[in-house]
């Protein structure tokens, strides 16, 4: 995949703003009822006040983008979820047929990515900014939060969540 190459995703809104945020939904934002049902996607819920900071960034003037670990039309339970929990933001990206991760995150190149440490599935090898780019990956500030966790304990100001 090559910088520029078409992304797939789904229209959340039609609100964005210049400088983008990109947070990964499964494990950062979402997590599942129980531990019994970590692999039944459509029973997922928002972790903490997770709609309300995302909101605030928002405000702030940031477009906020998602990106998922489902794939092509299973996306769409992802998109569903955030739209239920009215969870702000432009786009879902999601990876198709050989895309990675870090395709995702080189072509949308976000100024923010916020994602989980997934430990539960092998650790930061699957995390999106792993395999960026070096070149790229020093521009894009990068956030891991524990998984699971939240992002409840990231600062509120967009200027305080870029060096934080």
């Amino acid at each position: 995949m090559k910088a520029g190459e078409i992304l797939a995703f789904i229209d959340l809104s039609d609100s964005a703003g210049t400088r983008k945020i990109m947070i990964f939904t499964e494990g950062t934002i979402l997590k599942p009822k129980s531990w019994f049902l970590q692999y039944h996607f459509r029973s997922y819920l928002p972790i903490g006040d997770a709609v309300k900071k995302i909101l605030n960034w928002q405000q702030q003037g940031m477009d906020i983008v998602y990106c998922t670990s489902r794939r092509g039309q299973q996306a769409r339970v992802i998109a569903d979820l955030l739209f239920k929990y009215r969870f702000p933001g432009s786009r879902l990206y999601f990876r198709e047929h050989t895309q990675k991760y870090h395709h995702l995150v080189e072509n949308i190149h976000p100024e923010i990515l916020i994602e989980d440490d997934c430990k539960s599935i092998g650790g930061n090898w699957q995390m999106c900014i792993t395999h960026v780019d070096p070149l790229l990956k020093k521009e894009i500030h990068s956030i891991v939060v524990e998984e699971f966790k939240g992002i409840d304990q990231l600062p509120a100001s967009v200027e305080e969540l870029a060096a934080f």
